[in-house]
């Protein structure tokens, strides 16, 4: 008999998910009727789950699957999944670490070079006829450049490496804060997040920081300053949302490029709404190939715990 799976999130690639259905009997969580009688009848008999790092996956559900053998996390987010437990029980946690770099560091260059020069406000322009009714030169305010603004980094992991790589190729000096210095890199340390961004033109967060909150706050904001961009392709929670609309609505930073926030899928209306902000619907790995990437390794993570293996990207065993 195939082994069960339980999957809690739907992955988009059609050759992913016949390649799942013809090695495993597939549970569509988000598709059934009932999802916690179900779990009460079947879930003795599931031995892998696959979900994604905004679901992950609860201690109460894990509770009820005495059989599972591996939580694959479609995504590099695993502070929705109880890892100590896990770690307790065994049970292997596997994160597709490393696939979404590019994509990511690439959105977010994109979004800094979106907020800086105003494209979307632009397309607005064109899309709306106002530049035949407006066609004078001052109908829409000076940009800034990107080429040359200093750069700052929070994280200088996979994605923060990567970004400073595109922003140096644009002659961009760069800063890093993180939580030490590291060895390997060429770019300037800064152990403080406000030093970091009085330093800055453009302050780009790129930490993984599972347990960090609010650290981007007003003092973070006004250090920055009304020429100053922050870009956020991170975690939603690293900025204290408040303190960034009313930096934005009185002009103490001079915009925004947001991919995350703090309570998706709900943005507030102030950065809907503010000229000043570009934003994309938590996007950033939202590519053919970064996505078949992804799917691909949930699979081998999967084929490798039902085989008795440990899985390569395993984070708990």
């Amino acid at each position: 008999m195939k082994p069960q799976v339980l999957q809690l999130n739907p992955i988009l690639i059609p050759a992913i998910n016949d390649k799942l259905a013809s090695l495993y009997v597939v549970h569509k969580h988000f598709e059934l009727p009932d999802p916690q009688a179900w779990l009460r009848e079947h879930g003795a008999s599931i031995d892998a789950v696959i979900t994604g790092g905004h679901t992950g996956i609860s201690r109460a559900m894990l509770e009820r699957l005495p059989a599972l053998k591996v939580v694959a996390v479609n995504g590099v987010g695993t502070d929705a999944v109880d890892l100590a437990y896990c770690r307790d029980r065994g049970l292997p946690v596997t994160a597709t670490l490393g696939a979404l770099t590019e994509d990511v560091a690439d959105l977010a260059v994109g979004l800094l070079i979106a907020a800086c020069r105003n494209l979307c406000a632009g397309d607005r322009f064109v899309r709306n006829g106002q530049w035949e009714l407006h066609p004078q030169p001052n109908a829409i305010p000076l940009a800034r450049r990107f080429s040359g603004m200093r750069v700052g980094i929070v994280g200088m992991g996979r994605v923060g490496r990567a970004v400073a790589v595109r922003a140096a190729a644009f002659g961009c000096p760069i800063r890093y804060t993180d939580l030490r210095a590291m060895d390997d890199v060429a770019y300037s340390f800064v152990p403080g997040l406000v030093d970091l961004a009085r330093e800055s033109d453009a302050l780009v967060l790129c930490a993984a920081a599972d347990q960090a909150e609010g650290i981007v706050d007003a003092a973070v904001l006004d250090a920055l300053g009304p020429r100053g961009f922050l870009v956020n392709v991170a975690r939603g929670r690293l900025v204290n949302e408040a303190d960034l609309t009313q930096a934005l609505a009185v002009g103490r930073i001079a915009g925004a490029g947001l991919d995350v926030f703090v309570d998706e899928p709900r943005v507030p209306l102030a950065l809907r709404q503010s000229e000043r902000v570009t934003l994309q619907a938590h996007r950033a790995s939202a590519t053919w190939e970064t996505r078949t990437a992804m799917a691909e390794m949930v699979l081998a993570s999967v084929a490798q715990a039902l085989a008795g293996e440990r899985p390569a990207m395993s984070l708990t065993t």
